[in-house]
């Protein structure tokens, strides 16, 4: 099991692999910009950044230990002069790796390492933009969503209005109830047809004693 061993060994010796490492190095920081498989990139990366931390504390040591790795003075001078102060004020992230694809030969994955070129007040307008830009999409489903509410509500307030004008119209069939039964015939007319009804009954009878007679 290959337990707290920390690194990759690419497949190559110790000796190679240290001598390829520093070559890399050395042409990262003067060209600040490489292509190389995925694996390299990877290890290419934590020798950069060590390389950084050096040139920002800048002094003889400093110098001293970034000389035993890379291989060119001129070099040295530039990461110590340009790219240590370019990186003052950034706390670590100083290479970048990006994914490109797959080498046409063998299919090997490749990525491209490069030096981060931008500031953090660059980073930080970004960022500033990145909120006002969500706090402006935030809004906006805020404002769909009250209107969706609001819509909802209004739909919801339809049937109760249908309902109370229900009774409304309850009301006229009411009032034709009421001229039907004013329509019906009063109890005192009904009186006055009883005593007809009775004369004609006693005329009745009147022709029948007579007949009898």
């Amino acid at each position: 099991m290959r337990h707290r061993y920390a690194g990759r060994k690419l497949n190559v010796t110790t000796s190679h692999r240290i001598a390829m490492l520093r070559n890399m190095v050395t042409s990262l920081f003067e060209h600040e910009r490489i292509v190389t498989t995925d694996a390299r990139a990877k290890e290419l990366r934590i020798l950069a950044d060590r390389m950084v931390t050096l040139a920002k504390r800048g002094d003889l040591h400093a110098r001293r230990q970034a000389l035993a790795v890379i291989r060119s003075k001129s070099v040295a001078a530039k990461l110590f002069d340009e790219i240590g102060k370019r990186f003052a004020e950034r706390m670590g992230g100083y290479v970048r790796v990006i994914k490109k694809g797959n080498r046409v030969g063998d299919g090997a994955p490749i990525s491209i390492v490069e030096l981060v070129t931008e500031s953090i007040s660059d980073e930080k307008k970004k960022k500033g933009k990145k909120k006002r830009l969500m706090g402006r999409l935030a809004r906006k489903k805020k404002e769909e969503t009250s209107v969706a509410s609001e819509t909802v509500q209004e739909s919801g307030k339809k049937p109760s209005a249908k309902t109370e004008a229900e009774p409304e119209k309850a009301a006229p069939v009411a009032g034709t109830q009421t001229e039907s039964q004013a329509t019906k015939p009063e109890p005192e007319q009904q009186t006055g047809t009883e005593p007809a009804a009775e004369s004609t009954s006693t005329d009745a009878g009147g022709s029948e004693s007579a007949e009898k007679k």
